[in-house]
């Protein structure tokens, strides 16, 4: 059974073009603006693949939409939200309790968009086109991100009012090595191009051509990312999080508990064979399939 069984809904779309790889398209048209119910969607994509323990090794997010990858929330979901409608509780009298459904329909929404980072494998983004608010906290919370020498991108949500509070602002400062461009770029919402955004440091590398060209880039180097034995890769991960959040010290004696039962692995023995007999090395899945 294909690991993609099951998978694709309304307006995502799943296949798996190489084994261990899923190819995730964003596919609500016309501009893959995300609703309410897209990004729960969407949040619930990941966590499903990794909750039904599927044997997948790397994915790959891109649009269908060869000109824009995301054009951001909906605005008509922006509007409802102004009025306690998408918080699902009628607006209140009180201003305090009024905040407090606000936040926590807040913290769902970043906790959807931020689903990727809770995954035990790589998620590569693909972009293309435009990629405008939500759009690039999409994009912030995936491992790696490759973009079309065309792409355009804006960290829209200063021209709707309100800081950006779905991620945006939270990785960009660990992300990027340029602060000074990174706040230029969020206090003014203006639109930069692929090569402005691989010398902030929001891309690591800028594929010539457009989508078709990306994302055979991307599932390539996922191809790649799923060879390699997913404890490993899993556990890499992992240790970069909390790199990410934490000292050089306590990061190290983190590694040091992570590694001491890592080191248990029968991947360990399987590499070696496989490069003493230059085969291709067969390991099996992190966990029994829940299916």
């Amino acid at each position: 059974m294909s690991l993609a069984a099951g998978l694709s809904s309304k307006w995502l779309s799943i296949s798996e073009p190489s084994p261990h790889v899923l190819h995730i398209e964003l596919s609500r048209k016309p501009v893959n603006a995300f609703s309410t119910e897209f990004w729960r969607a969407y949040g619930a994509l990941f966590d499903r693949i990794t909750e039904e323990g599927r044997d997948v090794r790397a994915a790959v997010v891109s649009s269908v939409m060869p000109k824009i990858f995301s054009a951001g929330i909906d605005l008509q979901d922006a509007a409802e939200m102004n009025t306690g409608g998408l918080t699902g509780d009628p607006p209140a009298a009180d201003a305090a309790r009024s905040s407090f459904a606000a936040r926590r329909f807040i913290k769902e929404f970043q906790e959807a968009i931020g689903a990727p980072e809770r995954c035990p494998f790589p998620v590569i983004v693909a972009v293309h086109g435009f990629v405008f608010g939500l759009g690039v906290d999409v994009i912030c919370a995936c491992d790696i991100r490759y973009t079309a020498e065309g792409a355009q991108f804006s960290i829209k949500e200063v021209d709707v009012g309100l800081a950006a509070d779905i991620g945006t602002l939270a990785y960009l400062p660990k992300i990027t090595g340029n602060h000074s461009l990174a706040r230029e770029l969020a206090y003014t919402s203006a639109t930069f191009s692929a090569a402005d955004a691989e010398r902030l440091g929001l891309v690591s590398r800028v594929v010539p051509g457009g989508r078709s060209e990306v994302v055979a880039a991307a599932l390539t180097l996922a191809s790649v990312i799923a060879s390699k034995s997913p404890i490993a890769v899993s556990g890499t991960k992992h240790i970069l999080k909390h790199a990410r959040d934490h000292s050089v010290p306590a990061n190290l004696d983190y590694t040091a508990v992570w590694n001491a039962a890592a080191i248990n692995t029968d991947d360990i023995t399987e590499s070696m064979r496989a490069a003493k007999t230059r085969n291709a090395p067969q390991f099996p899945p992190l966990r029994k399939a829940r299916l």
